[in-house]
Formats: structure tokens, sequence, C-alpha cells
């Protein structure tokens, strides 16, 4: 088709092309179609035949990236199943129950997500026109669509949080609405623990609790990761939920799972949420397949979370001696850092190192998780510092 000398320069021209963009180990070769079990691929056009190896990416994105492990994968496939929305699938019931006895509440609900957790929350708690307080970057704040304001005609009220991660209680105090007709009026108060992979000690939770108390208000935590908290503590996850009228906890970052979340609550308030979760298009059918994920996360996944955050630390106190990476912090399972100035291509050619990591101008967010061993932090390691100082 083509003549030898064309054949060679489209050779490299594609070879050139993947390598930039992808991670790809790209080669000229004389093979025809076929791929092995190896993760080698070739590719024939008329004279130009290509090889290439995909190369297995460590994933820095977040821990929402990790994988259903194949002990996850047979637990799915045997679990027993029924109709969640009639209350039918045994599965579902078992994790809801263990969750809420694991948390010390009363009942609880399996969520698609922790979005959709915090708001059923959010909407229990609060009527239209009713405010929360929340902290100024929180998740349920920030990162949820506004759902509170669109769907549940909640009004946020937002306050300053302190380095700790803990909002400030005394302009949380002041920005409470007197009970004046002109005012919306303050239901709830929301914490988040971790946050930003900063933990919240048991004192500050206890003296959120205290101030809900003084003004009668509701008290909700989203615990998104409060499993890492309980883990960093050194406390049992109802240590951390104890004060609390309402805690989502996800089971699809840290512990692994494919999808979903657990809202735990008293029975009054979880039935609230139930009906705020069906009409919010969250009522599944045979969805034991993925309680059975979140189970076995629960059972198998949590005490492991320690290794993460070792594997963070060690992360971290390679970067900061790599020329050209500022560490700014590392918290449980995640590390911060930033380079002195912006570079747009770092992202890209870490990628093509076999590292995806996401870069916000010259700041980045590394989160270590299930499937980020030791071997491969210093892989990582070696990636960053050849990127940078080759």
């Amino acid at each position: 088709m083509f003549g030898p000398g064309v054949s060679t320069f489209l050779n490299h021209l594609v070879a050139e092309f993947f390598t930039k963009v992808y991670p790809f180990n790209f080669r000229p070769d004389s093979g025809g179609h076929r791929a092995n079990n190896g993760g080698v691929h070739r590719f024939r056009l008329g004279l130009c035949s290509f090889t290439w190896q995909i190369k297995r990416v460590i994933d820095l994105r977040s821990d929402t990236v990790s994988k259903p492990t194949p002990a996850m994968r047979r637990a799915m496939a045997t679990a027993e199943v029924g109709d969640d929305v009639f209350g039918d699938d045994p599965t579902v019931r078992d994790l809801e129950s263990h969750t809420a006895e694991l948390l010390g509440k009363e009942a609880a609900v399996f969520v698609s997500s922790g979005t959709q957790s915090n708001l059923c929350a959010l909407m229990a708690h609060c009527q239209r026109g009713d405010e929360y307080l929340v902290g100024d970057h929180a998740h349920t704040y920030m990162f949820e669509g506004g759902g509170a304001a669109v769907l549940g005609s909640i009004q946020p009220q937002t306050v300053s949080m302190l380095d700790s991660g803990m909002l400030d209680l005394d302009a949380a105090e002041a920005a409470i609405k007197p009970d004046d007709a002109h005012f919306a009026r303050t239901r709830l108060l929301c914490l988040e623990n971790t946050t930003d992979g900063k933990v919240i000690g048991l004192e500050d939770l206890e003296a959120g609790r205290e101030l809900a108390d003084r003004h009668n208000l509701g008290y909700h935590l989203d615990g998104a990761r409060l499993w890492n908290a309980s883990v960093a503590l050194g406390v049992p996850p109802v240590g951390i939920a104890a004060p609390f009228d309402s805690v989502s906890v996800c089971l699809s970052k840290g512990l692994g799972a494919p999808v979903g979340s657990v809202l735990v609550g008293s029975a009054s308030l979880i039935d609230e949420a139930r009906k705020w979760r069906k009409m919010l298009g969250g009522a599944m059918r045979q969805v034991g397949l993925l309680a059975a994920a979140g189970r076995h996360a629960i059972d198998h996944h949590l005490e492991r979370l320690a290794e993460d955050h070792e594997n963070a630390q060690l992360l971290a106190e390679g970067l900061a001696q790599i020329d050209g990476i500022e560490l700014e912090a590392q918290n449980t399972n995640m590390v911060f850092v930033r380079t002195p100035q912006k570079m747009p291509e770092l992202e890209q050619g870490l990628l093509r190192r076999g590292v995806q990591t996401r870069w916000s101008g010259n700041h980045s967010r590394m989160v270590v998780h299930l499937d980020v061993s030791e071997t491969d932090v210093k892989s990582v390691l070696a990636a960053v510092s050849s990127e940078l100082n080759d």
C-alpha cells in the first residue's frame, strides 16, 4: 500500500503521537493483527505495523477511582436480592441495619451517592424557606450542584472555616437568625469530617452539639470520609457519629465500593429521608448487588485505611525532597503540593509516565487509596522526579 520510506515515516509519526498523548509503550513492528494476554497489541495497516503495550496507570486524582476487588465482585455476584422499593431486598436491609448499628443510630437508608445522601438529610431536617449553617468551602455547599437551594428551597448560610477544618462556631452562632418574619429560619448546623483530609477532633464535634442544642438546631455530619477520621483518631465510627442527629457515610471512596452511601439517624428522620429519596429518583429495585459491595467494604476495608494514610505520608515525604515541588500538607490519605509556577505540561507529562493527577494552576491534590501500594508510591516519586528534572 505504501512504499518503505512512507511506511517508516508513518510508523514514527503515529508512535510520536501516541507516546505524547497516551501512557503507551509504542513502537513500530512487523507483526500482524493480534493482541496477547500481556497487554501487547499489534495493528497492521498495509506495510505499516505497530505494536503498543498499555501501561498500568497509577491514578491519584481521587479515592473515588478505586476498583472493586475480586472478593467484592464475588460478593456482588452471589448477593441475595429483592425489590428494595417494597423493602424486600435482604442485602440492602442487612447493610442498612449494620451501618445504623455501627454508627449508633436507630435506622439507615441506602442511597446512590453522598450528594443524594446529604440532600435527603437536609430536606428531612428543613422545610422550604429554612436555612442551614455550613462551612464556606464545605462539600455540601461548594460541590453538590446547589441542590439544597434548587431542589429543597433551603438557603445556605456560609460560615468561615478554621485551618483545622472545623467551623468557626462563634461565627456560626452570630449567623443564626432571630425569630423574625424578615429572615429565613435557621434550622440545621452541618459539619464535614474529614474535610480536605483534615480530621476534626471529638471535642470540636461536641462543641458543635452544644451550639445546636442551645438554639434548637438539627446537627448533620457529612461523613463521606468518616472512616478515615475514625482510623486517624483511633476511635470507633460510633464515637464520631454520636453527637449528630444524622450522618452520611460513603462506601465508594476509601472503602472501595463501586457506588453508594448510607444515611443514618432516628427512625422518624430516616422515614422522611426515604420519601425524599423516592422523589429525587433514588429508589432502586434489585439493588442488593450494590449493597453487597458496600457491606463487603465495611467488613474488609475499614482497618486497612491506615495503610493509605501511611502511604500518603510516604508520598508526602518523598515529594518534599524533589526539586520543583513544594509540599503544602498531608492529611490522612491526601497530599497537597504546588509548583513554584504554572507548568501546564506537567499533568500530561506525568500521565505519559503512568501517573494520573489533577492540577489546578500550580496546585494538586493527590489521593492515596485501595489501588495504590507502597511500591506504586515509589513509582510516583520516580516519575515526578524524572518529569521535573530530566
